[in-house]
Parts: C-alpha cells; sequence; structure tokens
C-alpha cells in the first residue's frame, strides 16, 4: 500500500503526491464518507493518506493518517454539516480587507476563534491598502491593526500593487505549511500569485452592484513557494460567511484569548459573560479594556450554539 499527501481537491477527484514524487488521481472508498463527522468532505488538502492500487491502474485512498490538526468551517447558513478546509497546518493565513469589499471584524473574529479552537496559529492580512487615500482610511487601518496585534496576533499589511509588506508575508510563511482563507475579492489569488508565479490562479473582479468578490478558486490546493525552505501555501474557495460549528458554549470564550484572560477574574465560575453580577468581561468592556467589535463576535458565536438555531421548522 502506497503512502501519499493530498495536494488538491476538486470535489469528486484528490490528486495525491507520493514519497517519490509521483501525482496519482484517486477516489475515496465509499465507506470512508460514513466515518467519522458529519463533514462534506472526509478527505481534505493536507490529509496524509494510504493509496489501495488497483490492477486496472485506478487508485483509491483507502485509509487517512491520524491528523495533527485541521479547521473547518460550516458548509452552510441553514446546515450541522461542516467543511474541513485544509489539514496538518501551521499556520492559517486570512486575508482580508477595509475597502472594495469591506471585511466585517466579524468575520475576522469567527475565523481566528475557529484557528484557536483547532490550535491552528493564524496571522491577518490586511490588504489592498494602496487604496486606502483618505486619512480617515489610514486610522481605521492603524486602529484595526492595533487591536488585533494588542490581543497577540501577527497583522501584515500590505498591497499586492506597491508590493508593500509582501517581504514581511513570506518572512512568515518560511518553512510552513499555511492556509489562506478569506472573502471572495480580498485579493488571495493577486498575493499567491506573488508569492507562487507559477500558480497562474486566475483573479476575479469585483461586482459593481455588490461590491463583493467573485469567486476564482473552486478547489483545494498545495502550491509549493519556491525556493529553500520555502513553505507550502493551501489556496481554498473564497467564503462568503464564516460559521462556527460544534462549540460549547462554556469555551467559546476560550477561544478570545483577552476575554479568556479577564475572565479568571469574573465572580462565578460558570460566568457566560452576558448578564451576570461581578461579570469582570463586562467592566472590560465598559471600561473599553475589551473592544466592542470583538465583544460582539463573541456574542454572536454564542447565538450560533443556541440548540434551536438550525432546527428545521415543520
Amino acid at each position: 500500500m502506497q503512502q501519499g499527501l493530498v495536494v488538491k481537491n476538486t470535489g469528486s477527484w484528490y490528486i495525491v503526491r507520493c514519497d517519490d514524487g509521483a501525482e496519482i488521481s484517486c477516489k475515496i472508498k465509499g465507506n470512508l464518507r460514513l466515518k467519522g463527522f458529519r463533514c462534506t468532505n472526509p478527505v481534505a488538502v493536507g490529509d496524509v493518506v494510504n493509496l489501495e492500487m488497483k490492477n486496472d491502474g485506478t487508485a483509491f485512498i483507502r485509509s487517512i493518517e491520524p491528523r495533527r490538526n485541521y479547521i473547518i468551517r460550516r458548509a452552510s447558513n441553514l446546515s450541522r454539516e461542516f467543511q474541513i478546509l485544509a489539514a496538518n497546518l501551521d499556520m492559517a493565513v486570512l486575508v482580508v480587507t477595509l475597502v472594495n469589499p469591506v471585511t466585517s471584524t466579524v468575520f475576522i473574529d469567527r475565523f481566528l476563534a475557529t484557528a484557536e479552537a483547532y490550535q491552528v496559529p493564524a496571522i491577518v492580512v490586511f490588504n489592498k491598502i494602496d487604496l486606502l487615500t483618505e486619512p480617515e482610511d489610514r486610522e481605521l487601518l492603524d486602529a484595526i491593526v492595533y487591536l488585533y496585534r494588542s490581543i497577540g496576533y501577527t497583522v501584515v499589511p500590505m498591497s499586492t500593487l506597491t508590493g508593500e509588506g509582501v517581504d514581511a508575508l513570506q518572512e512568515q510563511l518560511r518553512g510552513k505549511t499555511a492556509l489562506f482563507s478569506g472573502n471572495s475579492g480580498v485579493g488571495k489569488s493577486s498575493i499567491i500569485n506573488m508569492l507562487v508565479p507559477d500558480a497562474r490562479l486566475r483573479v476575479g473582479e469585483i461586482s459593481e452592484v455588490h461590491h463583493t468578490g467573485m469567486h476564482t478558486t473552486t478547489f483545494s490546493e498545495m502550491l509549493d513557494i519556491p525556493g529553500d525552505d520555502a513553505g507550502h501555501i493551501i489556496d481554498t474557495p473564497g467564503v462568503k460567511g464564516f460559521g462556527t460549528i460544534d462549540f460549547e458554549k462554556s469555551e467559546i470564550a476560550h477561544y478570545f484569548p483577552e476575554i479568556f484572560e479577564v475572565s479568571k477574574d469574573c465572580k462565578y465560575g460558570n460566568c457566560t459573560h452576558t448578564h451576570e453580577p461581578g461579570c469582570a468581561v463586562l467592566e472590560a468592556v465598559e471600561q473599553s479594556r475589551i473592544s466592542q467589535s470583538r465583544y460582539a463576535s463573541y456574542l454572536s458565536i454564542m447565538e450560533d450554539v443556541e440548540p434551536d438555531k438550525y432546527r428545521k421548522p415543520y
């Protein structure tokens, strides 16, 4: 039985890179779909898999080696199923923009909370900073960058047009296997084309009607950054929303580092940080020691895990 690394997922086929460098097109064994989670893709890019080779030359993925980690998102807003974005990651890179299109802080925080939950270190790339020409736009960028850096996240402001920030991002990626994710239209493909010139990813235009991006990546793929010890990028389709899943209500605060730190001073050990007397988190929000936007994101995830949230009406 051969072993290899899944480097591409087209939905029905998987490309597996074996130890000798050969890449084999595979399908998955039917019973593999029934194991494990309620996921739309039991095999993900980054998985190490075992292959069964047939006499006619076809290949099947028979089993998956234990994952070091993975990162997931809800398959749709009204679903309990989820999609595994990638597995065995050193880093998750979230690409966002403040204009054309606007990425909401709720989207950023949901992604970061999910990365925390699945123990994947995350960084935030603010792309298209060349478009921030008004003083108030630069002030907003500075404020948001300061917010996430003060929490402890690495933040890279950059522009593919001017090249600003590209070296800083390359340094972060050195020797790492990194998932790239973000809303459609934030310039993820343009960034990857700079880092991996041979990738030649299709760059989409921005919808004039809704000021949102149009999907240009339709499958997940691992791309090798050229150079010694330069790392790998896992490109994923652009996502419009980031629905969290399988979070325990009592653990959500753990995925917001600044809320978790302050929560140690709450009066009650089972505090939900929503209404309780003696809640140190509510006090910190009132005193602006925890940002209103981050607290609002925390509440939105708390609402996500309500038991009736995804129950279908009869």
